[in-house]
């Protein structure tokens, strides 16, 4: 297999959850310019479409769908449209997610707050994966990524449930390859540090940058394409065996918000 065919996606098909910004938007351009053919979930559609106009008009083919992953409607329309406008599903970016920033008071965190954070990141990817891996084994080709963070081995205050809910997605994901292996389908993670997106922005003071540039080996923080070329490794020919892993893209240090 030549260089360029190890990352090659042509004729492959990739659902992406949360694409219409930051992140997700970058692992739909980044797959869509290897050859892949998108669908942009995203519970904001104009932003949904506005990534697949932009691929559309670079000569790649996508398509934009409303999805709010705590709809179980809506994560079954979600893949149904993918499968009714190119096909089957071959690649799955598990991305959409809430919560993180330290913002978390445990003496005044509610119960719903803790289902909803789990519902969105870790439930949703669970769902998701159960309806796109039959269709994926069927295909010939398949792999599932699901975004995680450094959170979910970091320790520190004001972030238990959004980390637990993150170190969730690991395990979930290092199970689910034995589950998953025999369909012909791996499953990985990819775990952003400090990476420079809007939600990053609502919470970052200069004191917080200063202190995760000190713990970086590498001085600066991560851009989305940081993130998104590691995903297009692992929903590439070029991870092929490579399943139930987590890797953490962060400038080699440990991020954290305190």
């Amino acid at each position: 297999m030549s260089l360029c065919d190890l990352f090659n996606l042509s004729g492959k098909v990739a659902v992406v959850t949360g694409g219409g910004d930051g992140i997700g938007k970058s692992c739909c351009e980044i797959l869509a310019a290897a050859g892949a053919m998108i669908v942009v979930g995203d519970i904001n559609i104009e932003k949904a479409r506005n990534v697949a106009a932009s691929i559309v008009a670079d000569g790649g083919k996508a398509i934009a769908v409303k999805c709010d992953v705590t709809s179980d409607p809506d994560l079954v329309e979600l893949i149904n449209r993918a499968v009714v406008t190119f096909g089957t599903i071959n690649i799955l970016v598990n991305n959409a997610g809430m919560g993180g920033g330290g913002r978390e008071n445990i003496f005044k965190t509610d119960s719903g707050y803790i289902e909803r954070i789990y519902r969105i990141n870790v439930f949703a990817p669970w769902r998701l994966c159960q309806l796109a891996v039959p269709l994926m084994g069927e295909s010939g080709y398949g792999s599932i990524i699901n975004i995680t963070s450094v959170s979910s081995v970091n320790t520190e205050a004001d972030m238990s449930i959004y980390a637990s809910s993150k170190a969730a997605m690991n395990h979930l994901a290092a199970n689910l390859a034995y589950d998953f292996g025999p369909y012909g389908v791996r499953i990985n993670c990819v775990g952003p540090g400090a990476t420079e997106t809007g939600a990053l922005a609502s919470v970052m003071t200069p004191q917080m940058r200063e202190k995760m540039l000190h713990h970086t080996p590498i001085k600066r923080l991560g851009n989305v394409s940081d993130i998104s070329q590691a995903v297009l490794f692992f929903a590439s020919p070029a991870s092929s065996w490579i399943n139930g892993q987590v890797l953490f893209v962060n400038g080699g240090g440990k991020q954290t918000l305190s």
